[in-house]
C-alpha cells in the first residue's frame, strides 16, 4: 500500500511540476515596472484546462503524502 501511495506522489508530482511550469507568464515583475498589469483576461481553451489540471494534480499530491503520514 505504502509503495503505490509513494509511485502515486511521484507521478502527482511530476505532472504538477509540469503544470506550473506550462502556466503562461506575464503578471509576474512585468506589471511591477510599468507593464500591463492592469488588464483583466479570463482563462480560455487549453490555459483553463492546464490551470484546471494543476489544482487537481496538487490536490492528488496533498491528499497522498497525507495518506502516506497517517499510515506510516
Amino acid at each position: 500500500m505504502l509503495k503505490l501511495l509513494t509511485v502515486v506522489q511521484i507521478i502527482s508530482a511530476i505532472l504538477l511540476i509540469i503544470g506550473i511550469l506550462l502556466q503562461q507568464r506575464g503578471v509576474g515583475l512585468g506589471s511591477a515596472f510599468g507593464g500591463e498589469g492592469a488588464l483583466y483576461r479570463t482563462k480560455r481553451g487549453v490555459e483553463r484546462g492546464i490551470f484546471i489540471g494543476t489544482i487537481i494534480f496538487s490536490i492528488i499530491f496533498f491528499a497522498s503524502a497525507l495518506a502516506g503520514v497517517i499510515l506510516r
